[in-house]
């Protein structure tokens, strides 16, 4: 910002593991959401490497990228991003036909994932014709359709009321964990936390603390 150098992400090493549910939390501009991005392979960092299996996704190009997360990353943003003039199922079904997918085959798991989240009798609605609860939860049944390694979820929740807030994280997190899929949640609710297994706070930037879910315990301070 004109002479001045901003460090969103500065000198965080971080690991989540396969399976793992990840939250990343924090105030507004602590640089949580630019971490996701950054692991997601939105946006390229200056310095550092990004990992995902065996692949540096930061060495890649922007088609090389792009077929990448077509493949292995599933994406839920808090605005829902569907496409208006299509109906739930061709919201869903759409990341397969980019896949070259048959439309016989994208339908049926577009139907399989759509009924998974309740919306069996939604699938033929357009998103005008559904309540914010509703279009999240087609928007998570787009994340998950074409079964990826890592479902990343930039406060999938921000525009929900507290009811809806928690029956959606409860869809995502069943979902990860039937799958055995790797989740990572940015949020800025710390009621939020109860549904993962490893809560990171983030602060300026910075790593501020780790703490273990409900699976345990324990936390771990970062210097």
């Amino acid at each position: 910002m004109g002479q001045e150098r901003i460090y969103a992400v500065n000198g965080i090493s971080l690991e989540i593991e396969e399976g793992e549910i990840c939250c990343l939390q924090g105030p507004s501009g602590s640089g949580k959401s630019t971490l996701l991005h950054l692991m997601a392979g939105l946006d390229k960092p200056t310095k550092g490497s990004i990992t995902i299996g065996k692949t540096r996704i930061d060495k890649l190009n922007e088609n090389q990228l792009a077929l990448f997360r077509q493949k292995y990353i599933g994406f839920i943003f808090q605005s829902y991003y569907l496409i208006p003039t299509l109906t739930a199922i061709e919201n869903v079904a759409l990341p397969l036909t980019f896949c070259g997918i048959p439309p016989s085959k994208r339908n049926k798991k577009a139907m399989e994932l759509l009924e998974a989240v309740g919306l069996k009798d939604r699938m033929k609605h357009k998103p005008t014709e559904m309540s914010g609860g509703q279009q999240q939860r087609v928007s998570i049944a787009r994340a998950f359709v074409n079964n990826p390694k890592v479902v990343f979820a930039d406060e999938p929740t921000g525009n929900l009321d507290t009811v809806t807030t928690h029956e959606m994280m409860q869809l995502m997190t069943s979902l990860a964990r039937e799958r055995k899929q790797t989740l990572v949640i940015v949020t800025h609710n710390p009621e939020l936390s109860q549904y993962c297994t490893r809560i990171v706070r983030v602060r300026d930037g910075k790593i501020e603390k780790i703490e273990s879910g409900r699976d345990s315990g324990h936390e771990t301070e970062i210097a």
